[in-house]
């Protein structure tokens, strides 16, 4: 027996990831706080990279003044912002000019990004949800409001003012009901602590005691005095309850609702503003997808570098002062790309979802259909892994006005309300589930929900309760 060494060649594939792409990656999947901190750290590291002073408006391209383009105050004519591509009712329009502070900005993204008054935010999501002709009643209401965010008219003062119907009124009121801070418009503390108790039992993650709404909305001044034994025996309940509702009243409710707003914006509290990567507006019935870096900052080489790469082959200087141009211009180069990269994969992700999830943009979520991130990296052409790197940690304002996360365009299930029909249509006839059941089984599932919610939406779907559905 022998044994022979020879070499022999045969091809291969292997898959590398190229530095490149690492750090494409990891910009990718950077939040936009990040982003911005990351850009901020390159203009300090690298003289070649430069961010251009924008002086345009980004909604209409007009000349600004200030901090706020003249073409977009309120006064200005629809017809001149659909001139523009811009729908006057995506801005703060008002029926009547209105005297702002040259530090006022009317673009929905400064709106956005957390340094805006109350006034700036309850206006901008009033003209977002409420009929153009209503505006002005929004606008009276907002101004009515005294320091603590308590309305200081009735619906009768305000109709008189305003020449609006009560009806009017009332809606207007309604609409702000929905509005963080939670209890903005009330006419009392207790009513905007029982409006805070309504939300917080809506919206779950919170355990409200079952006397909340009792204790609060009747015998505020008595736990406020902490005597406990008398509100247990005034409400029927024992003391170590109301005890536990003062407790849940100190924790997660504010009496004035400004409290909660300026909590919010200076990062004290546990619900902050963030401001959108994506916007997805409604314009002339066609959803139109902008993704938001490109107006809050624009990269390009320093020209006097961009001058020197090329001159080098002529120029006279040192290889090491040549290498530093190349350096710095090449790094400049590489991280522009990176941004450009990012910008363009998001619009395309997100392009790609108001295709897909058009009603519910359109109509609530009650229409959000099943969608995971491997279907729309097998509609775009990209990999899972890059569809949930770029929607990681980032937020879409809807047409609504609202600003909501990106994972809340992916379900493995049907809306909330489609769920529940289906586990009431699958339930034993013989022993139907209440209300709680289905909020149980609904929270195995990932999704949190209150009960009274639960019987709200089965109210809305048409669906008897559990002990009219025996058969």
């Amino acid at each position: 027996m022998s044994l022979e060494l020879k070499q022999q060649l045969s091809p291969s594939l292997q898959v590398k990831v190229t530095p490149k792409q690492i750090a494409a990656n990891y910009i990718l999947q950077m939040s936009s706080v990040e982003l911005q901190e990351a850009i901020s750290q390159e203009l300090d590291e690298n003289p070649a990279l430069e961010q251009l002073e924008t002086s345009a408006c980004p909604i209409c391209g007009s000349p600004v003044t200030g901090n706020y383009c003249t073409e977009c105050m309120p006064n200005r004519a629809s017809a001149e912002a659909a001139d523009d591509g811009a729908r006057i009712d995506d801005l703060p329009s008002d029926a009547a000019p209105r005297q702002r502070d040259e530090g006022d900005e009317f673009d929905p993204m400064a709106r956005a990004e957390a340094e805006f008054t109350l006034e700036e935010h309850l206006t901008w999501n009033m003209h977002a949800i409420l009929p153009r002709a209503l505006h002005p009643v929004a606008d009276h209401v907002i101004g009515a409001l005294d320091e603590s965010g308590f309305l200081t008219e009735s619906d009768e003062e305000i109709a008189a003012a305003t020449g609006a119907s009560i009806e009017d009124v009332q809606q207007v009121l309604e609409a702000m009901k929905g509005l963080e801070p939670i209890g903005i418009g009330s006419r009392s503390i207790v009513e905007s602590l029982l409006a805070q108790i309504a939300w917080l039992r809506e919206v779950g993650g919170v355990a409200v005691p079952d006397i909340a709404e009792a204790v609060v909305g009747e015998h505020l001044a008595e736990l406020g005095e902490r005597r406990f034994r008398d509100v247990a025996h005034a409400v029927g309940a024992d003391q170590a309850a109301v005890i536990a509702t003062w407790d849940f009243v100190k924790a997660n409710l504010h009496p004035y609702p400004t409290a909660a707003f300026t909590a919010a914006v200076s990062g004290h509290g546990q619900r902050t503003l963030v401001r959108p990567d994506v916007l997805i507006r409604r314009i002339d019935g066609e959803l139109e997808v902008e993704v938001v870096e490109s107006r809050r900052f624009s990269l390009r080489v320093a020209p006097i570098y961009s001058s020197l790469s090329s001159q080098l082959r002529s120029s006279e200087a040192t290889e090491q002062d040549k290498q530093h141009v190349r350096d710095y211009v090449g790094r400049a180069k590489f991280f522009i790309d990176n941004i450009n990269r990012r910008r363009a994969t998001i619009q395309r992700i997100a392009e790609c979802l108001a295709e897909r999830q058009r009603d519910y943009l359109l109509h609530g979520v009650q229409h959000l259909v099943p969608l995971t991130r491997a279907e729309v990296g097998d509609l775009i052409g990209m990999h899972e892994s890059t569809v949930s790197r770029a929607t990681a940690e980032k937020y879409v304002m809807i047409p609504s006005g609202e600003v909501v996360p990106f994972s809340h365009f992916f379900t493995a299930s049907l809306g909330i309300k489609d769920q529940i029909r289906k586990l009431i249509d699958a339930e034993d006839p013989r022993h139907p589930q209440s209300d709680q059941e289905i909020a149980d089984q609904l929270a195995e599932a990932g999704i949190a929900i209150a009960r009274r919610t639960v019987a709200k939406y089965r109210d809305e779907l048409g669906i008897l309760p559990a002990r009219l559905r025996h058969r």
